[in-house]
């Protein structure tokens, strides 16, 4: 079954994807020409569900949660766009979908850096319980 490793462990898209492109001939962990002019690494990315497909997941979780966002003209031209298509109800369908999308296009570097956001969020508490013992406040 696609989706699956031999031993019955589900696989996720990133290994499935790198592992069909090896059937390919293509190794992305093996080229070195991937660096933009100034020497930047490439990133690579395989967008592989629908809008349909990502609506149906963005769907299975309640959007109760108000963000507000300033965006420029353009974002908005292309959120009423999607609107306009019918794919999605309205602009905040819309920029709910996308937010999502991107946040999961940068969920690995944001992993890389939860150490450090930990230690930021320690260093917090702790600046936070010696105001208090300057203070003399308690809690």
């Amino acid at each position: 079954m696609q989706g699956e490793s031999t031993g019955g462990e589900p696989r996720n898209l990133d290994t499935q994807v790198l592992e069909q492109l090896r059937e390919q001939g293509i190794d992305l962990t093996s080229l070195a020409c991937c660096t933009d002019d100034d020497g930047s690494p490439v990133r690579v990315v395989c967008v592989a569900a629908s809008v349909g497909e990502a609506l149906d997941a963005m769907g299975k979780f309640t959007r109760d949660q108000v963000v507000m966002v300033r965006v420029d003209q353009e974002t908005v031209r292309k959120l009423d766009a999607w609107v306009e298509t019918g794919a999605v109800k309205s602009r905040s369908e819309a920029a709910a979908l996308f937010i999502r999308e991107g946040l999961e296009l940068r969920d690995q570097e944001l992993e890389e850096l939860g150490d450090a956001i930990d230690a930021v969020e320690r260093a917090k508490e702790q600046l936070r319980k010696r105001v208090r013992e300057v203070l003399g406040r308690d809690g």
